[in-house]
């Protein structure tokens, strides 16, 4: 007899087999997960204790718990003997994280354009006034609010985002002037979404949601700064949960319609999830068709963006009914404003690498090119690529005029979300078109063949982009100067292109850009191939000379065509 079979017995007393009341021991690998997001809440969380322990002593000690916190949850993490206990320590370290936002909240709310903006919205919404269309350049500039130059020389200064940012500010106005009540708003959107997340998620991934959402300090920055994007976020958390099982069955039930509810909802908070949209669609309607056929797939994506559709629709009637005309505007903003080049995209290279380009609208072609292509390639082959599909879209924005890394980092906790609970296992049985001619030892070949066809169009115009020059020869031929301050600058500049061109001026060090300068002498538009002198003055009478060996870029934009013409500058150096 094995000796594991074998049991001390008491003569007279029946025996029956031992029972283990040892704790099922959790995986190794969710050991590590509970610890990594356990260390991710010390990033940021020093610099926050540091402000605290001059402006907010309470504050201070309640981070100086929430290390204490930190720092047994590690421990914990490494030695309990349990799933549940694990599973605990995994509540722990997200009340913590929690807790740790809401200090950073409490001492860094300076305000951003986008929370000033959204803000006045609400408080116009609140006074019966429009909302859309009205300039309100009082909240910008001198209280450090950053403005958004345009290549025709001027600023937005409006509101640019669907409304349901501001009907949800308009309930915390009492909370104080400036933008602190959309960046409430969004911070606390931020923290209901993390918690809705973490609790969606399989128990052993939950940590996970604490570390995207909360650790880091990226997210939780954005909301802090009242971006509406971060609305977005947490209402498109329930939608990417298990978002290939919508419709399993023929049927969306209470919760495939409270996902499309939410989906709506996202669309009429920011415009990022309207690039999302499509790609959750496709993947749906992949995956019922290949479960249900093709009719019974199409009526559950009709019932799906149907109930996504009523959703936005209700939240934009009001402004649809009010003002129409400036509504419309309004949301395309983004897309339509011709904001001046910035981020971390391919408009580097005519940013910082050449002199300019005179093809910068090819650069915004390349954005929408790629995101077709994507889509494209997204439904010809939704079995492999049907995990990415809350990565892809973000691909396009690298190609685009305004490539900021926020629009990446904004939408990580939704790639965390589709890779958890949406796998490739999900697609296996998706339908896909042409199916039976991509079989076969011709398979491989074709999968390139179409991937280069259908990218094609969309790195061509990346390159047409790139590749532009400078329309506008430029040298500077005086310089008026004081000791610290440069108060004129005179150029002379000669059009090489065949367009006549109306210049915009100004001067940029690093990756910022200084206000427009103002022409005092020149033509406003320099007819093609024309040569004229042009004095410029500061917008504020004076630009501040930097320190010596400081690069310096004196940059042109012009909106008709939309073309870039840059130069370095040397001037004098306080």
């Amino acid at each position: 007899m094995l000796l594991a079979d074998t049991q001390l017995t008491t003569p007279g007393r029946p025996t029956g087999p031992a029972v283990s009341t040892a704790p099922e021991p959790p995986t190794q690998w969710h050991r590590v997960l509970t610890l990594l997001a356990d260390v991710s809440l010390f990033i940021g969380t020093r610099d926050v204790w540091t402000q605290a322990a001059v402006h907010r002593p309470a504050v201070a000690t309640v981070i100086s718990v929430c290390y204490a916190s930190i720092l047994v949850c590690g421990v914990l993490a490494l030695v309990v003997r349990g799933r549940r206990a694990l599973a605990r320590v995994d509540l722990c370290v997200l009340v913590t994280g929690l807790t740790l936002a809401l200090c950073a909240f409490v001492l860094l709310h300076r305000g951003t354009d986008e929370s000033v903006l959204t803000a006045q919205a609400a408080r116009e919404l609140v006074a019966g006034h429009a909302v859309y269309g009205h300039p309100w350049p009082w909240l910008f500039g001198g209280n450090g609010i950053a403005l958004t130059p345009t290549v025709t020389g001027g600023y937005d200064t409006t509101y640019g985002y669907p409304p349901l940012a501001p009907l949800l500010t308009a309930p915390l106005l009492w909370l104080g002037h400036g933008g602190l009540p959309a960046m409430a708003m969004s911070t606390g959107a931020l923290l209901v979404g993390t918690v809705v997340l973490w609790w969606l998620l399989p128990a052993p991934w939950r940590s996970a949601a604490t570390m995207a959402c909360l650790g880091f300090s990226m997210i939780s920055m954005y909301g802090r700064l009242g971006y509406p994007a971060i609305l977005a976020l947490a209402l498109l958390m329930p939608v990417v949960v298990r978002w290939p099982r919508i419709g399993r069955g023929g049927r969306l039930g209470p919760a495939g319609l409270a996902q499309a509810a939410c989906l709506g909802a996202a669309c009429a908070a920011q415009q990022l999830p309207w690039f999302l949209t499509p790609f959750l669609l496709a993947g749906i309607y992949a995956v019922r068709r290949g479960e249900l056929g093709a009719r019974a797939a199409g009526l559950v994506l009709l019932r799906f963006a149907g109930a996504a559709a009523t959703t936005w629709l209700l939240i934009n009637t009001y402004f649809i009914v009010s003002e129409p005309v400036a509504w419309l505007k309004g949301i395309a903003l983004p897309l339509i404003q011709g904001a001046v080049l910035h981020g971390q995209g391919l408009v580097d290279v005519s940013l910082y690498l050449t002199n300019g380009s005179d093809r910068l609208d090819w650069y915004g072609y390349a954005s929408l090119l790629l995101l077709a292509g994507l889509l494209a390639l997204f439904v010809l082959f939704v079995r492999r690529l049907g995990p990415a599909a809350t990565v892809l879209p973000w691909l396009a924005f690298w190609l685009a005029t305004r490539s900021q890394d926020g629009y990446y980092l904004m939408m990580t906790p939704l790639w965390l979300a589709a890779a958890v609970t949406a796998p490739a296992a999900e697609f296996a049985g998706a339908w896909q078109p042409f199916t039976r001619r991509l079989v076969g030892p011709y398979r491989r070949p074709a999968r390139i063949v179409a991937a280069v066809l259908l990218l094609s169009p969309a790195l061509a115009s990346a390159a047409l982009a790139a590749t532009g020059s400078p329309p506008l020869r430029m040298e500077v031929t005086s310089v008026r100067h004081g000791v610290r301050t440069l108060s004129r600058l005179t150029l002379r500049v000669t059009n090489t292109d065949d367009d006549a061109l109306t210049p915009h001026f100004t001067l940029t060090r690093g990756q910022g850009m200084y206000p427009y300068f103002s022409v005092l002498r020149g033509p406003a538009t320099l007819p093609a191939h024309a040569t004229a002198t042009y004095e410029l003055r500061p917008p504020a009478g004076a630009y501040t000379l930097p320190e010596p060996g400081q690069r310096i870029r004196l940059r042109v934009f012009t909106s008709s065509p939309q073309t870039l013409s840059s130069a370095d500058v040397t001037l004098p150096t306080a």
